[in-house]
């Protein structure tokens, strides 16, 4: 043990000694100890080493760690001065100190005489685990940085270096001065060197050093793991740390956004010349030349590296991304000649004229930009079409081809020069085939296999969750098109005019009915779901900048990629049609391309029709999600939302009067929401997303068929945009009259009365819906929405809400009837009254009480039969309504 105080207290250099090297000795000697039969061969019986722990001053008044003790049966005695407990070095005990402060004299005196030194926060880690007591040569304090391997880079001061390693130390970490594949973490005070590189490549964690220092602040938190994500991810070393970045060739907007990553990246950014800066951030495709000779130590480098550091949350190394000027023209005019002076160069030469000949008479169909390297496995070249010397043997010599142009063809003929106008559209429907493929595969192999890939630099840049939202059935639909441009490609070399091609669709009519309705429905919610994911995660913004600018992608972004699918079918029906129109009556292909055509547009309705229902069905959610307290039944497969109103109350039946409520019409039923007078918490769902609390709660929800008539009522000074609906509920004997004030100008008015008694007509199988509307005017219904904007009007609203709450608050209603009863009985018979003229007494109030209620007027509770009667009579109030 003389070595530990040296680890701990010298130098730098011995310091950051292998500390691996010396745990594994100590495990070793473990087991000897504890093993001893099996290291070395003796028949006779160790003596037992009883273990000993001793709780120095404070540590002695710990509660918890006296009963952590008991939990793992290790005998225990308190000291408060080293000298109390004489020779602690005896040979019958093992003695371990369990001492509470780490840098008092009494700790350094434990530690010069090289005695077992731990904390308290390590005793009640192993009580939790159920684990033994550890043993190690250093002193412990806690448990965590336990099994963890740091190696450092970057640290210029001995004095802050030893600090750092004594902490990880008594944390349980292990140093090891080289950095290999088993160090866990890289604590980095620069981003420069070799460590760091490496650091890097491997995908290992690069923190700073604050986190060993927070670590030990929370150094009394048992649970606390120093490698758990959440704590770790505070601490981690950003990608541009130490750098000082500039930008050339860069759009404003690019510039600006450019400018902001890098800030938030922990770098910053300085005007192009800036003898300060570290890196030259060049789009290459706008600059050919730099307006300046760079200095040596000025790193100029293309935009990708700038992308691909914030992507894999680490800086890249820049000898992958370095600028390269314009070769000249005189070494592009030799490469020229030399490629033209190969074997074969004949051949070539004349495929070329023939091909440019082709493309000038021609629309060029693809559906990119030219690109560097044009994919042979997914495209037909046009002179592989006209060539009539294309043969299994010319096409080996002249290089690689497609798989299904190598396979020899039964049917092969020399085709003419001059083909017919349905061979030409054939050929554009197989060429836009191909582009289409081309543009899945791209989808496929450029961003989603990255994104669904293990093991990724910096941990996954997207969850499952999201990776699915955002690409659903794409691969699904790459089989079927796969196979459709196959079966194309094979019409097409094979061509005579008796072809079918309308077979070709048909065959694959149902694949494409069952891959493109999962796709098309939730396109809008994949394009969100990419916005949502570009804003808040820089990685996926990066992932998608460094893919964008890849020739493959022809500088399209992946929602403007995604959007084919849902034009592709449409595209495919107006090129049959075109193929239709110039084939022969007499071609048996006529009538299978009207089969075809047909099936495709089966194919869109139902697309569209599944459209429609998941729309609906997200809307049905929206409201259970809006409306707190929603009924459970209103879930239904038959059901589906027809219109949504805001209206303003105008009777006290259902709420207030001139409290918002909001009608939300279904195809049979009426939901009748009212507004939030205080919205408590956010929901969360389990994956993270957040939603905004209900904003509305439940009244009432209303079957149409409850609706007997609906009142149109006039327009008038005192009376705006107001309704009524006459209801009778089925535990009620009597109509009931519930009249709102429409607070928006969409829907119109009338419009939306109409739309709900043809609805409420559809619900109780009328075929007369006009017959439901009746016009009423304002005062024959005691109507009137002049006061409803007032400030008075709003004050006695707000006085009215508080003294409802005032009333509830007093109010004897959660009294139990039995105990009301029994203590009015109870006072009755204090009086000397028998208990049956008290319960008189009682109900008599009762009675009292409801007669005095039914003289209040109410303008909703109305005599609603008169409202429809033609004479010219006053409408009678009736108060037997309320009795």
């Amino acid at each position: 043990m003389a070595d530990n105080s040296t680890l701990v207290s010298e130098t730098g250099r011995s310091l950051l000694a292998d500390s691996s090297v010396l745990d594994s000795k100590i495990i070793e000697t473990s087991k000897e100890n504890v093993f001893p039969g099996s290291v070395l061969d003796v028949e006779e019986e160790m003596p037992q080493i009883e273990t000993r722990v001793v709780l120095v001053q404070e540590a002695g008044k710990h509660e918890e760690l006296l009963k952590a003790l008991e939990e793992i049966k290790v005998p225990y005695i308190k000291t408060d001065t080293l000298e109390e407990l004489g020779d602690s070095d005896s040979p019958e005990f093992e003695t371990i100190f369990v001492v509470s402060d780490f840098q008092d004299s009494i700790f350094s005196n434990l530690c010069k005489a090289d005695c077992r030194v731990i904390g308290p926060p390590l005793v009640l880690h192993c009580a939790q685990k159920g684990e033994p007591l550890p043993f190690s040569c250093r002193p412990l304090y806690c448990a965590s940085m336990l099994n963890l391997v740091l190696c450092f880079t970057g640290f210029r001061k001995k004095d802050e270096l030893v600090r750092l390693v004594t902490l990880v130390h008594h944390m349980g970490g292990i140093i090891r001065r080289d950095f290999s594949s088993k160090v866990t973490h890289l604590v980095a005070n620069s981003t420069h060197g070799d460590k760091f590189r490496i650091a890097v490549s491997l995908g290992t964690p690069i923190l700073k050093a604050e986190w060993i220092y927070k670590a030990w602040e929370k150094r009394n938190e048992i649970d606390l793991c120093a490698a758990d994500d959440d704590f770790r991810n505070q601490f981690k070393v950003p990608p541009f740390q130490d750098c000082m970045l500039s930008f050339l060739g860069f759009s404003d907007d690019e510039k600006a956004n450019m400018e902001e990553m890098t800030e938030m990246q922990g770098g910053h950014y300085l005007p192009v010349g800036d003898e300060r800066c570290t890196h030259l951030v060049v789009e290459e495709s706008t600059v050919k030349d730099l307006p300046f000779e760079p200095l040596k130590k000025l790193y100029v480098v293309k935009q990708e590296w700038f992308w691909g550091s914030i992507q894999m949350d680490a800086r890249a190394g820049e000898s992958m991304y370095l600028f390269e000027k314009s070769e000249s023209p005189g070494l592009k005019k030799s490469v020229s000649l030399l490629s033209l002076s190969t074997p074969n160069s004949n051949r070539k030469r004349r495929r070329l004229k023939e091909t440019l000949a082709q493309l000038t008479r021609e629309t060029d169909m693809s559906p990119f930009p030219p690109r560097k390297r044009p994919s042979a496995e997914h495209s037909l070249s046009i002179g592989s079409l006209l060539d009539i010397s294309n043969t299994p043997e010319s096409s080996t010599t002249s290089g690689e081809t497609p798989k299904s142009c190598a396979r020899p063809s039964k049917n092969s003929t020399p085709l003419p020069l001059k083909q017919s106008a349905r061979w030409q559209v054939a050929k554009e429907l197989y060429q836009t085939e191909s582009n289409y493929v081309d543009i899945l595969t791209t989808i496929i192999q450029l961003f989603q296999v990255p994104l669904e890939k293990e093991g990724q630099l910096g941990g996954p840049i997207l969850a499952q969750e999201e990776i699915k939202t955002i690409f659903g059935s794409i691969p699904d639909i790459l089989d079927v098109h796969t196979k459709i441009k196959e079966d194309l490609e094979d019409l097409m070399m094979n061509w005579t005019e008796s072809k079918s091609i309308g077979d070709i669709i048909l065959k694959y009519s149902k694949d494409l009915l069952k891959t493109y309705p999962p796709f098309v429905n939730f396109f809008e919610m994949s394009k969100e779901t990419i916005t949502r994911c570009e804003k808040q995660k820089p990685r996926f913004h990066a992932f998608l900048k460094i893919n964008q600018a890849k020739p493959e992608c022809g500088r399209q972004s992946l929602a403007e990629l995604l959007i084919r699918p849902v034009q592709r079918l449409p595209s495919v029906a107006l090129l049959l049609n075109d193929i239709k129109k110039h084939t022969a009556e007499e071609n048996p292909d006529k009538v299978t391309l009207e089969r075809a055509i047909e099936s495709l547009k089966e194919v869109m309705t139902h697309i569209n029709e599944d459209k429609r229902k998941t729309e609906a069905q997200r809307q049905f959610f929206d409201v259970v999600y809006e409306v707190d307290g929603c009924p459970a039944n209103l879930l239904s497969s038959h059901r589906s939302l027809v219109q949504r109103l805001e209206t303003v109350a105008l009777g006290d039946d259902l709420c207030d009067r001139g409290e918002q409520v909001t009608l939300f019409l279904f195809n049979d039923c009426l939901e009748i929401a009212r507004k939030r007078h205080k919205v408590i918490g956010v929901f969360k769902s389990p994956h993270g997303h957040t939603r905004p609390p209900a904003s509305l709660k439940h009244v009432v929800l209303m079957p149409l068929s409850q609706i007997k008539k609906v009142l149109d009522i006039r327009e008038t000074e005192d009376c705006h945009k107001a309704f009524a609906l006459v209801v009778r509920p089925p535990t009620e004997l009597n109509n009931k009259l519930l009249s709102f004030q429409m607070t928006t100008e969409e829907p119109p008015k009338e419009d939306w009365l109409k739309m709900l008694c043809r609805h409420v007509a559809n619900t109780i199988c009328k075929a007369d819906a006009e017959n439901l509307i009746y016009t009423a005017d304002p005062d024959s219904v005691e109507v009137n929405t002049k006061d409803m904007d007032s400030t008075l009007s709003r004050a006695s609203r707000a006085i009215k809400k508080t003294s409802k709450k005032v009333t509830r608050a007093f109010s004897f209603s959660k009294t139990p009837k039995r105990a009301l009863r029994r203590a009015l009985m109870s006072h009755s018979a204090t009086e000397g009254r028998s208990p049956s003229s008290a319960n008189e007494s009682y109900i008599g109030s009762r009675l009292t009480s409801t007669s005095s209620l039914a003289g209040i007027p109410s303008p909703s509770l109305v005599n609603l039969p008169s409202i429809f009667e033609k004479r010219s009579h006053t409408l009678s109030r009736s108060t037997t309504h309320l009795i």
